[in-house]
């Protein structure tokens, strides 16, 4: 299996980030990682192992990107319009700089963005906010709204709420989306969600399909058993749905 390793200096971010490449050809894959997660995440959890043999047959061409979770939505010692502000900038990063190395890479037509819990919001958001950039998402055990809290996961924003959020809560800008040409993108994505039976935000995900359902954008629920919010899930979920 193909495995490259590349870092360059973000002029969007103003330091160093780092991504791995598997695979040779394919439908190209952004993989985000999970809460505080690098870019060898997926590989550490052998997720990328799981989807060795859709690899190795030039399938899928995964593109593990690194996170910046500690200056944007975990860092807590910033006032909450700062954390937000952290995430505008990787998400330009990944728009201006990951994207079009991807499409350098591989001119493949087909890209998935693809994560796990919080990386789950992050593809679902860039995926919604520019469908046609994306021909599939496939989220497991995410949280599509960061202000709200249950179980263990705080309300990452504490209390805070202003348009920057708004627009980058799915489940909010997405009710009163009315864009037909973003919505008819959203329309032609694959779109696929996974979540554990006993995942505090199984009921968050519900309400992201019931928003989905009123926009009239397609979409597939599945629900596993017990929490499925650790890699042992994860990397039986990825070669079903991946």
């Amino acid at each position: 299996m193909n495995r490259e390793y590349h870092k360059w200096w973000s002029p969007r971010l103003r330091r160093d980030m780092e991504l791995l490449v598997f695979g040779h050809s394919g439908a190209k894959v952004l993989v985000f990682p999970t809460r505080g997660g690098r870019f060898y995440e997926y590989e550490k959890l052998r997720i990328t192992e799981s989807l060795r043999h859709k690899i190795e047959a030039g399938q899928l061409q995964l593109f593990c990107i690194d996170g910046i979770d500690s200056e944007s939505f975990y860092c807590f010692w910033a006032h909450p319009t700062g954390r937000v502000q952290r995430y505008v900038e990787y998400e330009e990063y990944i728009l201006n700089e990951v994207l079009p190395f991807m499409q350098m890479k591989n001119p493949h037509r087909c890209t998935i963005s693809h994560g796990c819990s919080l990386g789950a919001f992050f593809a679902a958001n860039i995926a919604f906010k520019h469908p046609h950039l994306f021909q599939k998402l496939c989220v497991f055990s995410g949280r599509y709204n960061l202000t709200e809290a249950a179980d263990d996961f705080n309300d990452l924003l504490e209390g805070h709420y202003d348009e920057t959020v708004y627009y980058n809560t799915p489940v909010h800008y997405l009710k009163n989306l009315d864009c037909h040409d973003r919505l008819e993108a959203m329309r032609a994505m694959d779109i696929v969600i996974v979540c554990g039976k006993q995942d505090p935000f199984l009921g968050n995900n519900h309400y992201l399909c019931r928003v989905l359902n009123e926009k009239a954008v397609p979409h597939r629920m599945h629900e596993w058993q017990d929490r499925a919010h650790r890699g042992y899930y994860w990397r039986r979920m990825a070669p079903m749905y991946v």
